[in-house]
């Protein structure tokens, strides 16, 4: 057990164990300084021009191959697009110039879970500071993730104040869980995790809203969700420091490392979770469906573990903005998107600053307030002057490129979307999914 030194991104990962945690903006953390010679490419990669920002930083490796800087956002445009061996390749040339280099063994950390490399994964996951994580990863024996099944269309129980769907635990009764692409990990209440008879490998003591939880990480034998079994699967689980489930809303929240291993839909308009084996025929077909509704592709990005984006425009009067947006889908809350920094103000979108908001990013206290932008766009699906918060508080580029908005909960509910994690791509449409 260590409880010293937690970053935010740890609290996080305690707070998201939590059935129902949601959320409010992307992760916080600092971008590398950019060294002389490379403002281009670093100006590409906040831009969210990735693939030029990729090559860019190649043309400094190649006059410069121990720049530090450039290695490891070469590995980092890599891993943002799924694109393993890109990301194993730069990555392991930053360690090389830079072995204790933080952020490198994160990136491939990261690299490595996507993958289910995770005994590869646990010695960066020490070398980033995360070491609940190494533990976790390195007790984890066989293959993780296995998937048996090949379809399963799950009814929504409810759709707010969060969706939930049912789900079996170790073969047990069906229990009620929600799901946010905001979380990392599977996560279920602490007396659930009793009922299965789950023994924690790693332990993480964690404060979050003012109170202190603990957070405990072991391995599921088998999670079924509906024609879908999952075996071996790492699992979080939390309660308070009298032993208490810490929320009894639901009994468990399912998060973005379960639906990686999938070709998902959620389908908010038919209030339905369907689940797919990912094979290229599964894909081909989804991408048929998406056609034939009219839903071209978009770019989809995975960030910090579990972070979405896409391509999306937000609207105001005095202008619109076109570029990355977080996307995420489940959880819970009334705004249809959280606008970031500096943006409301400079898009002119109507705020009401006489209502401020308080809430938690991040287990930080953060104050937001109601907004109504024009328009805000996501492919084909659009709507207008809808309820969003403002959060000026919050910066725009925590990941080291400018993310203006985050679409949530309500702003999916006309629609259809599937996410492709294996070419990257998403799709929306309005209606029900077919």
């Amino acid at each position: 057990m260590n409880d010293a030194g937690w970053d935010r991104r740890s609290v996080l990962r305690g707070a998201a164990a939590l059935a129902g945690a949601a959320a409010t903006a992307p992760l916080l953390g600092g971008a590398a300084t950019a060294p002389a010679g490379g403002a281009d490419a670093d100006a590409l990669f906040r831009a969210g021009r990735f693939e030029q920002a990729g090559r860019a930083y190649e043309e400094i490796l190649r006059t410069d191959p121990t720049n530090l800087h450039a290695a490891r956002r070469r590995g980092h445009v890599g891993l943002l697009a799924n694109r393993f061996p890109d990301a194993e390749k730069y990555l392991t040339m930053a360690l090389s110039l830079a072995p204790d280099d933080k952020d490198a063994n994160y990136f491939l950390a990261d690299c490595y879970i996507r993958q289910d490399k995770l005994s590869q994964s646990a010695p960066h996951w020490r070398a980033a500071g995360e070491e609940a994580y190494a533990t976790w990863f390195a007790a984890v024996s066989g293959e993780a993730y296995q998937v048996h099944g090949d379809i399963a269309r799950l009814p929504w129980q409810q759709v707010d104040p969060m969706p939930l769907v049912e789900a079996s635990v170790n073969g047990g009764p069906p229990k009620r869980f929600t799901f946010y692409t905001g979380a990392p990990h599977l996560g279920m209440r602490a007396s659930v995790a009793k009922e299965a008879g789950l023994r924690p490998v790693a332990s993480q003591k964690i404060e979050y809203e003012n109170n202190v939880i603990w957070a405990y990480y072991g391995v599921l034998d088998s999670f079924t969700l509906g024609g879908i079994e999952l075996r071996n699967v790492p699992v979080g689980w939390s309660s308070t420091e009298s032993g208490e489930d810490v929320d009894t809303d639901n009994d468990g929240l399912i998060g973005t490392w379960v639906f990686y291993h999938l070709l998902t839909t959620f389908d908010y308009a038919g209030r339905s979770l369907i689940l797919r084996r990912r094979t290229p025929e599964t894909a081909r077909k989804a991408r048929a469906a998406a056609f034939q509704a009219g839903a071209a592709p978009l770019p989809l990005w995975l960030a910090r573990e579990q972070y979405l984006h896409s391509t999306g425009t937000i609207s105001g009067v005095a202008g619109s903005r076109t570029g990355v947006v977080g996307v995420n889908f489940g959880g819970g809350g009334e705004m249809s998107a959280v606008v970031f920094g500096d943006t409301a103000e400079r898009l002119g979108i109507r705020s009401d600053h006489d209502r401020p908001l308080g809430t938690f990013a991040h287990s930080h206290p953060a104050v937001t307030y109601p907004c109504y932008p024009k328009e805000i766009r996501l492919g084909g699906a659009a709507a207008k002057e809808i309820y969003c918060e403002n959060h000026p508080g919050a910066e725009v580029a925590p990941l080291g490129f400018d993310v203006p908005a985050a679409f949530f909960h309500c702003f999916y509910k006309p629609c259809n979307v599937t996410v492709d994690f294996t070419d990257m791509k998403l799709y929306i449409a309005r209606g029900k999914a077919t």
